[in-house]
């Protein structure tokens, strides 16, 4: 067994490092509090090749795996957590979603602009279109439904929290074409933000990750032509769930990242904060959170990268994903709760950026499957 990075994975987390300290971190704390999504960020990340990192450059993508995806997501997330989610859905659910799923058309017309992330000198990301205000952790309850007309399908239907919803060129939608099927009677559809019947309705006001674009969407009788369904019929819901098992690994990368940089936050100010005639890294109750901090925080890493090796041996991470998602999510809520502690009264304040952080976390227990739904995940695999 071997914990060492390669040369190429240590080069890979030095450039995202470097990125996000020089790109992301300047004007971090405005974006948040007015909401203005990171354009100028998420087109240099394209540039990097970091929107399209497991891709092969066939299809414009970096031809990476998926151990430096986690390596790049983590340090990204360090600084700027609503950078970092719309790196990780164009990614992990819409990148790979057509790269294992879609057709050779597919792949030509839609896969190589997403991965790439640029268009005709245009951002061009995707979105992942499930959740619903009735279909939540219960995906199969899709109400969005797509009417077989013969050539095309015909669409409708509303969508909640979309992530990339607003800035995103393409959208993967699942919805019900035979509800007497169930969950065999979704089917995942590519739809063009710019068609006929579709609106991008109401920006979301949210407690963290406020830079993000998250909208609801909603499909008044959208063509969708019958080559745009990706898969057999009846194959939606499988893809949203296998699509799903790959986003956990970057959310749980998202959540290492928030918490390892709420500790590494911590560890600077305890070394110059002085309290009672020395800094605050001499009194045991800060050393003893500070130790609890790495503790967890480097568990949910192994974690991680146990779920991205396996992904990359074409193994079962389904388990391993959750684990590290359920795992990584709560070590971020409690890591930036202790960050915020170390930092007193000043960690309240916006200027040291432990209180931002905070609010991120909560997310990571919620979105791609919540705290909740991961350890049903897990308990039915164990109790088998």
């Amino acid at each position: 067994m071997h914990f060492e990075l390669s040369e190429e994975h240590l080069m890979i987390k030095k450039a995202a490092r470097d990125f996000a300290q020089n790109e992301c971190l300047p004007g971090v704390i405005e974006r948040d509090e007015k909401m203005i999504f990171p354009r100028e960020q998420v087109m240099k990340l394209a540039e990097l090749g970091f929107m399209g990192m497991m891709v092969s450059p066939e299809y414009g993508g970096a031809g990476m795996d998926t151990i430096s995806y986690v390596l790049a997501m983590e340090e990204i997330s360090k600084i700027d957590a609503s950078a970092s989610v719309c790196m990780s859905v164009n990614n992990s659910l819409v990148a790979w979603g057509l790269d294992k799923f879609g057709s050779e058309e597919q792949k030509q017309k839609y896969l190589t602009p997403v991965a790439r992330g640029i268009k005709d000198g245009e951002l061009y990301i995707g979105a992942f279109l499930l959740s619903e205000p009735e279909a939540g952790s219960d995906a199969t309850s899709q109400r969005t439904t797509a009417e077989d007309m013969g050539d095309h399908y015909l669409l409708n239907g509303t969508k909640n929290w979309i992530t990339n919803g607003g800035t995103a060129s393409v959208y993967l939608v699942m919805a019900q074409t035979d509800a007497a099927k169930g969950s065999h009677g979704i089917n995942t559809f590519i739809v063009e933000k710019k068609w006929p019947g579709v609106t991008v309705a109401a920006k979301e006001n949210k407690l963290g990750i406020r830079a993000s674009d998250t909208h609801t969407i909603l499909f008044n009788d959208v063509k969708v032509p019958k080559e745009n369904r990706i898969g057999e019929d009846g194959f939606g819901f499988k893809f949203a769930m296998r699509t799903l098992a790959g986003g956990r690994i970057g959310i749980a990368s998202q959540a290492l990242g928030i918490a390892s940089g709420a500790y590494e936050l911590a560890l600077k100010y305890s070394k110059q904060r002085k309290a009672f005639g020395k800094e605050i890294m001499h009194h045991q109750a800060i050393q003893f959170k500070l130790a609890d901090m790495a503790t967890r925080i480097e568990a949910a890493r192994l974690l991680c990268l146990k779920a991205a090796y396996e992904k990359d041996q074409g193994l079962d991470y389904t388990v391993s994903s959750s684990m590290a998602k359920v795992f990584a999510s709560e070590t971020a809520m409690w890591t930036t709760v202790e960050a915020v502690q170390v930092h007193g009264g000043y960690g309240y304040v916006k200027e040291y950026h432990v209180e931002r952080l905070m609010r991120d976390a909560k997310i990571t227990q919620l979105y791609e499957g919540t705290s909740e739904v991961q350890r049903i995940v897990i308990s039915r695999s164990i109790l088998k």
